[in-house]
């Protein structure tokens, strides 16, 4: 089959799968730490409708046919107010989402070696169910390295600021919030204009690629 059907073929089982167990693990974190909100608005389900996004999918299927894989759904809606231990709280509620796409990672990661110690010498459909896999893989730890980016409206934003001492993070949150969305964009779409490498590509390449394939046992 071709490369780019079972690359779409993947991407779809991130709009079905990790998209809603992302935003699910952020509403299910919210809720433990004292905040009902994403409860009282439907959203502490795995019904992927229920946290679909049209852009965000749009975008995960497009950067999938360009050999990426970045995308999003709709987000959770979290109270701060409502959470327990503060910057804490916050931090575990934005990690919970980025940590669950390493954990599905892992999970393909699994069955991707199950099947590959089935079939060692695979028929072409047991290739592509493989190769579907690996790409699953590699999406979702795609988006656990895209997430935790420390630039909003990303997860790692609330967990750098967890991390800094208050009067810091005071400081810069204004400002990150300010520029931030320009500076993801630019981060984004200059390397695919340009065609030079970015930052976010080569911590792909680099941190990520390492990672899909240790997970994968390659």
């Amino acid at each position: 089959m071709d490369p780019l059907v079972l690359r779409l073929i993947a991407a779809a089982m991130i709009i079905v799968i990790s998209f809603p167990v992302h935003e699910c693990a952020h509403a299910w974190m919210a809720y433990r730490l004292g905040d009902s909100t994403a409860r009282y608005l439907g959203r502490l389900t795995l019904n992927p409708i229920a946290h679909f996004d049209p852009l965000g999918g749009l975008m995960l299927l497009a950067s999938s046919y360009a050999g990426g894989g970045i995308g999003w759904a709709k987000p959770t809606p979290v109270n701060l107010l409502n959470l327990r231990n503060g910057r804490i709280g916050d931090a575990m509620v934005s990690a919970a989402g980025p940590v669950s796409n390493l954990l599905l990672a892992v999970a393909g990661g699994l069955v991707f070696r199950v099947v590959r110690g089935i079939a060692p010498d695979p028929s072409p459909g047991q290739l592509d169910v493989l190769q579907v896999l690996l790409f699953f893989v590699e999406i979702n730890v795609a988006l656990f390295i895209f997430n935790l980016i420390p630039v909003p409206p990303l997860d790692g934003t609330r967990v750098v600021l967890a991390a800094l001492p208050p009067r810091q993070a005071f400081n810069l949150e204004p400002v990150l919030y300010q520029y931030g969305s320009f500076v993801l964009l630019a981060l984004i779409f200059i390397p695919l204009l340009t065609g030079i490498e970015g930052p976010i590509q080569w911590v792909f390449d680099n941190v990520g690629f390492p990672i899909t394939k240790l997970i994968a046992g390659l």
